[in-house]
């Protein structure tokens, strides 16, 4: 056996044995499930019997199993499944993951291709049609969702921003507008009087204007609410800070350099109550004294 035929092996029987531990949680659940006292629809009617055992079949990314239930009943109405409700089913067979899955592969080509991609990588044996379904009933909400989106009107502390730009394209002579073109060709632009982009020109020349260029611009306007940046919760040690009251033993202060500049370590111990004196890196001396001695 190959290493390909073992991870085609392994990849099944794995899939199986999750699909058989989701199997048995739903079992458990069904066998621990206590009666409910009372029970009722959105419109107020009882259901006063119940069913044990009740069985609905579930696909899965992992394959299909089956979940037993309560179901209550009553005359002439529909059943009542509160485990339902628990483990958030779906209203037909196929799981959310499914559904995500199909929608996802399908957004990436056709329901064929996703049917296929989605089969092979967890065995459901999920057909055209269903991809199909399961695609259109997730974009079903797309409209609330972008309803949603609407931002709230702003109120007369909100500060309104715009932002405006212009660029100007250069446009082939045979696009130009009519009135355009007839000023361009008044003033003797748009000719491309450099097509090969000789060096040194400049770029009015390059390019043809006068008349070869259309102006576009953008403006956008949206508001900003004022956000404050949280203060740090201490700060950075200053060149010159004293030590804190009280303070026993020496204190680190950090004193920070230029890149080129920085001291070895880039830490200096001091007393408490005092601070310690900023000094110039050597390599550049002090004003009044002779420098470091050349190398």
């Amino acid at each position: 056996m190959t290493h390909a035929q073992l991870e085609d092996l392994l990849g099944a029987r794995m899939r199986e044995v999750t699909r058989q531990l989701f199997q048995d949680h739903l079992t458990l659940r069904a066998r621990d499930e206590v009666r409910r006292e009372e029970v009722v629809d959105s419109a107020g009617v009882g259901r006063s019997r119940i069913e044990r055992g009740r069985r609905r079949r579930l696909a899965t990314v992992f394959g299909k199993v089956t979940v037993a239930r309560i179901a209550y009943r009553g005359g002439r109405v529909a059943h009542l499944h509160p485990a339902d409700a628990v483990l958030n089913l779906p209203e037909r067979m196929h799981s959310h993951g499914l559904a995500r899955l199909a929608a996802i592969e399908s957004s990436r080509g056709s329901f064929a291709d996703a049917c296929e991609r989605i089969n092979a990588v967890t065995g459901a044996g999920i057909g055209h049609r269903q991809v199909q379904e399961l695609a259109v009933s997730a974009a079903a909400d797309i409209d609330a969702f972008y309803d949603a989106l609407v931002p709230a009107p702003c109120t007369d502390a909100t500060p309104l921003v715009l932002s405006v730009d212009g660029k100007g394209v250069v446009i082939r002579p045979e696009a130009l507008r009519e009135d355009t073109a007839k000023a361009a060709a008044a003033k003797g632009g748009n000719a491309m009087k450099n097509p090969a982009g000789v060096r040194g020109e400049t770029r009015q020349e390059t390019d043809g204007r006068p008349g070869s260029r259309l102006r576009c611009r953008a403006r956008a306007a949206h508001s900003r609410r004022h956000h404050r940046r949280p203060r740090p919760a201490g700060r950075r040690p200053r060149r010159g800070a004293r030590a804190p009251p009280g303070a026993e033993g020496p204190v680190e202060v950090v004193v920070r350099f230029g890149a080129r500049h920085r001291r070895a370590g880039g830490v200096r111990r001091v007393r408490p109550g005092r601070a310690p004196r900023p000094r110039a890196p050597p390599s550049l001396g002090r004003p009044g004294r002779r420098g470091p001695p050349p190398d």
